[in-house]
């Protein structure tokens, strides 16, 4: 029989709404079942509010999560990818929605993944307030399945980042990543492949843990950080390191007029990007061109307020570091120190 099982699908949801509803505040409408969700945005005091969305998957890092049977984490990389570009325009994240597509509804998995997805949500201080849960045989075998997320957040509209805040002689601090996060994961699928390599083994790099808990360690979700840090300095900008890692992210958070330089001898990175260059044999291009390096925000300040930033990232829990500083325009957007 290759039907549709709306029961099992429905019993899912059911079983999981108390968790669902624990990221709730009361700005989200009870509303279960409905077509849409609806969320009372005036409740959240916004006096001239701007509306933020988002969208985004995890990649070829689900492939992974798949092969290995670890679907929780997976759930918070959903979240992360989403809320961190919320941030970065300025914006506080407040709901959040799935999409789960998959060939024959599993629901040990799809509850691993949802589990997962109310963990980031918390993390992110976010509402999940709806989703939808796909089984789509003929179109997807029993064992793959796909993920999507979409955000919707909010800020005052003069608290909205503008390329034209970042100015010359800003300073940049970077906030450390925790780990791959969620790109890269093809060219790392494809190396581990050719390679022959065992995802259960520790990692070369790393005697204390399999390099499957490596590649699989979530997305950091920086939403606590964004909403104490900006309670004590003016940020100017934000870059969220994605794909196209340190040098295609950037230039998105400051005018033609300028570009950075970015001193890599500031920090020490990991070991991972390192055995990844070696045995992938890359270029220091093509790696920065794929994997954030360790660098999980770019964080863009007045000289005034450095020291403040700087003891505020570390009061919430994070490492930050100066790693450059905005210059009037050269050759390249992103000019690199150190390597």
């Amino acid at each position: 029989m290759s039907g549709v099982d709306i029961k099992k699908a429905d019993k899912l949801i059911s079983d999981l709404t108390p968790l669902i509803t624990s990221t709730h505040n009361n700005s989200v409408l009870k509303n279960i079942g409905g077509f849409s969700s609806i969320f009372d945005i005036k409740k959240l005091g916004y006096a001239d509010p701007l509306i933020l969305s988002t969208t985004d998957g995890v990649g070829t890092k689900l492939q992974l999560a798949i092969k290995t049977k670890n679907f929780f984490n997976i759930g918070i990389d959903l979240v992360a990818m989403c809320v961190n570009d919320i941030i970065a325009q300025g914006g506080t994240p407040h709901f959040f929605m799935d999409y789960i597509a998959t060939g024959k509804l599993k629901i040990n998995i799809t509850s691993e993944i949802i589990k997962g997805i109310v963990k980031g949500c918390k993390l992110a201080n976010c509402a999940l307030v709806g989703g939808e849960t796909a089984e789509m045989p003929g179109h997807y075998n029993e064992e793959n399945l796909d993920l999507a997320g979409f955000c919707i957040g909010a800020a005052e509209r003069n608290e909205i980042f503008n390329i034209n805040d970042v100015k010359e002689n800003n300073i940049i601090i970077a906030i450390e990543s925790s780990g791959f996060h969620s790109n890269g994961f093809s060219l790392l699928r494809k190396i581990i492949e050719d390679k022959s390599i065992n995802l259960y083994n520790k990692a070369p790099f790393n005697k204390n843990k399999s390099l499957e808990e490596i590649l699989l360690k979530p997305t950091n979700i920086y939403c606590k950080l964004f909403e104490s840090l900006k309670t004590k300095v003016k940020i100017n900008g934000i870059t969220h390191i994605t794909g196209g890692g340190l040098i295609d992210n950037p230039p998105r958070s400051f005018s033609d007029k300028l570009s950075i330089k970015l001193d890599m001898k500031s920090y020490e990175i990991d070991p991972m990007f390192h055995w990844i260059k070696e045995i992938g044999n890359l270029s220091w291009k093509e790696l920065l061109n794929t994997f954030n390096c360790g660098v999980g925000l770019l964080v863009y300040l007045d000289q005034d307020d450095v020291e403040r930033a700087m003891q505020q990232i570390s009061n919430v829990g994070y490492k930050g570091w100066i790693i450059g500083e905005v210059i009037i325009k050269k050759n390249k957007k992103v000019n690199f120190m150190g390597l």
